[in-house]
């Protein structure tokens, strides 16, 4: 079982968004057993919070599953329970860094480095534009699926 942490800074916008979005993709590639999801923060200013209502809004409108979650945060244990952690900015990324100490390079990577774009994703608590976060968290997970059956022979 291959298993993934999206990460973002409060774990109510972006992470989220990006574990329902990509749990969406592996069930429609039948690939949920061999794949499993999750999502966190790095700061605990959101901590106990649920999920933005501008990303359940996108979500909804994409018809994309999810369910009522609050937002929880990255521990250093965390290291050893997951494959991959993908953060959603390099912000995110060097949190994890400090985190994790060591080799955590091999497992810490911005999600949009998998697509042509290889760049933040604005953090739409601060921009408004769920839309676009919506836009760019979809396309970087189909290039990171991709990615990933191709690596883990799926």
């Amino acid at each position: 079982m291959i298993r993934i942490c999206f990460v973002c800074l409060g774990n109510i916008c972006r992470s989220p968004m990006a574990e329902f979005i990509f749990k969406n993709m592996i069930k429609m590639e039948n690939l949920e057993n061999k794949i499993s999801v999750e999502s966190r923060g790095t700061s605990d200013e959101e901590l106990g919070n649920p999920v933005h209502p501008g990303t359940i809004r996108e979500l909804k409108l994409h018809h994309i599953p999810y369910q009522n979650r609050t937002a929880i945060n990255l521990k250093k244990d965390d290291y050893q329970k997951f494959d991959y952690f993908i953060g959603m900015e390099s912000y995110n990324c060097q949190i994890m860094r400090q985190l994790f100490l060591g080799n955590s390079e091999l497992k810490i990577h911005r999600l949009l480095d998998f697509s042509p774009l290889k760049k933040d994703i604005a953090d739409p608590w601060y921009t408004s534009n769920f839309s676009l976060t919506y836009q760019e968290i979809e396309m970087g997970c189909k290039y990171f699926l991709e990615y990933l059956i191709k690596k883990e022979n799926l």
